[in-house]
């Protein structure tokens, strides 16, 4: 959803893949074992994916976009972070690559470069190559959902039909997975979205949700992470404690995963474009990436018992059981996909039928009027209240003007707030360039040297 990035040290190709903690500290090299997401297809509903990315090469097999803006392959970058899409892409299903051998301007360069491409032909590990972002799900399908989030849309649709029109594409074109690292400060949603949600509920299709970055004013979970049925990701930091900054929280979490010091690639199909950042964005693919494990791993399970898998092998922590700040605990991929975990009938986290059946069926246009049976009285069902986190360090912080909305002009975020700078490290030319997001995130320039390879 809202995330940071921030200025890592210069590094090489291949010590991007070293300094992916999440990797071994939460399962996931385990977890491959089992499955690393064959047949498999998640759709990242976002800002569009950069296909030509060296990490993604075969990874995205399909695409649209429903802004008007974009892409009609969804692979073009939009909006206010174009990059966005590319991160959270890399971390769910990146598959790494093998890096060529560039400026041989000693013997003593071109032999460390035959070590490399020796090694390289040795490599039998997960994903294409020893070098850049491996994914969550290296061998899981990409479905690339281009939407334009955060300002005024110039394709001229608004995203109260973008992301209902996304849900629905996702759901003809094969998803068994939905990531969307995106959300607002409202616990609501148009009525418009009922009946996508519902389309995926019904075709069995896993929704994973990020919940939102506190650090940026957003307090409490705000849809889509609040709706029924849909996996809501919290964010922890390096040491695997709530993170402060990069995670709201609620009553809808589910599972709280990495959301600080994470990696990822940049657009433009760059090899030595990476960037460090945090928030919730970077927290649901990791989940999504879970998610599409299990579904290769156990084909016959439904979407209930993938998410009842998740949230069951989770480590507990905070307070005993469920939590607003953990859900049911830290992700625990190994488990997920090995513990041996009873079925479930439903969807432990509820589901947006339900929730339609009970909350929207009163509502009638205003222009038709049903009265009450003789004798009796219809008594209003009042919306469920989540609630709000109070911030210990600044007391009450309203919100960005930007982040509250009604309907009729529904903001979605995907990077806000902060100091939020991407850096590209080039080794070929030893430069670092900046680009910032643009006026809404308050972005904050730094300029940094990559040193000599």
């Amino acid at each position: 959803m809202l995330f940071q990035l921030s200025a890592p040290a210069a590094a090489h190709a291949d010590e991007w893949r070293e300094r992916e903690y999440w990797l071994g500290d939460y399962g996931i090299t385990e977890a491959w074992k089992k499955s690393q997401g064959e047949g498999v297809k998640v759709a990242v509903i976002d800002t569009g994916i950069d296909s030509s990315h060296p990490d993604l090469a075969g990874a995205v097999t399909g695409g649209t976009d429903v802004s008007g803006a974009g892409d009609p392959a969804g692979t073009r970058g939009i909006g206010v972070n174009p990059s966005h899409g590319t991160l959270v892409a890399t971390l769910l299903a990146g598959r790494g690559h093998t890096a060529e051998s560039k400026d041989k301007d000693s013997k003593d360069e071109d032999a460390k470069d035959d070590d490399k491409d020796k090694d390289a032909k040795k490599y039998d590990g997960p994903g294409n190559g020893p070098d850049g972002i491996i994914g969550v799900a290296p061998k899981a399908e990409l479905l690339a959902v281009s939407a334009w989030i955060g300002e005024a849309n110039p394709g001229g649709i608004p995203i109260d039909e973008q992301l209902p029109n996304a849900v629905r594409w996702a759901v003809d074109s094969g998803a068994k997975v939905i990531n969307m690292s995106l959300g607002s400060s409202s616990t609501s949603w148009p009525e418009s979205w009922d009946e996508a949600f519902l389309y995926a509920e019904q075709n069995d299709v896993v929704v994973v949700a990020a919940a939102g970055n506190r650090g940026v004013g957003m307090t409490q979970v705000g849809a889509p992470a609040t709706i029924p049925g849909v996996l809501t990701v919290a964010g922890l930091d390096r040491d695997g404690r709530a993170s402060w900054d990069s995670s709201s929280e609620g009553i809808s979490i589910g599972v709280a995963a990495p959301a600080e010091e994470l990696l990822g690639g940049l657009p433009e199909g760059d090899a030595s474009r990476y960037a460090r950042w945090s928030g919730t964005s970077g927290a649901a693919p990791l989940v999504s990436g879970v998610a599409a494990l299990i579904r290769s791993a156990y084909p016959e399970l439904t979407a209930a018992q993938v998410i009842n898998r998740i949230i069951t092998t989770a480590r507990d922590s905070g307070a005993p059981g469920r939590d607003t700040l953990y859900g049911y605990g830290i992700l625990d991929a190994n488990a997920a996909l090995n513990a041996d975990v009873p079925a479930v009938a439903g969807n432990p986290l509820g589901t947006i039928e339900e929730w339609i059946r009970i909350h929207r069926r009163g509502e009638t246009p205003a222009s038709e009027t049903i009265a009450p049976a003789p004798g009796q009285s219809l008594p209003d069902i009042p919306e469920p209240q989540v609630p709000e986190a109070a911030d210990p360090r600044t007391g009450d912080d309203p919100l960005p003007a930007m982040l509250v909305f009604g309907f009729g002009g529904l903001i979605l975020l995907v990077g806000a707030g902060g100091a939020f700078a991407v850096r590209r490290v080039r080794r070929s030319t030893q430069t670092e360039d900046a680009e910032t997001a643009g006026p809404e995130t308050a972005a904050d320039e730094e300029l940094e040297r990559a040193p000599q390879p």
